[in-house]
């Protein structure tokens, strides 16, 4: 039973994969998005990944150390900061310009 459960449990190259996807998949929310909102939560999925990626090298490479975990923390930590100073500007934006298009922020220069 435990020779099973060990075959199904990813390797490193698996977790690679999903996490370059998640990556992408933030890369090509920003780029597409219009919507400030839209473009915050696809830069979180960036985050999320780069997260992702700290713990998997801790847990793959040196599992008695908890660097990684450490620096995992450290990337929530300042994407809550950061989604709390967007949304910030984003209603500063909302009050200033009656939308959140992010095609029109060029025009707060005025």
């Amino acid at each position: 039973m435990v020779e099973y459960l060990q075959s199904l449990t990813p390797d490193l190259n698996t977790w690679l994969m999903f996490t370059s996807a998640l990556f992408a998949l933030g890369i090509y929310g920003m780029l597409s998005r219009r919507n400030a909102v839209g473009v915050l939560l696809s830069l979180e999925l960036c985050l999320n990944a780069g997260a992702v990626n700290f713990a998997l090298f801790n847990r793959f490479w040196s599992p008695v150390q908890v660097d990684g975990a450490v620096m995992s923390l450290f990337v929530i930590a300042i994407a809550a900061a950061e989604v709390v100073v967007a949304m910030a500007i984003f209603v500063a934006l909302f009050g200033y310009r009656r939308t959140v298009d992010v095609t029109q922020l060029n025009l707060v220069r005025e």
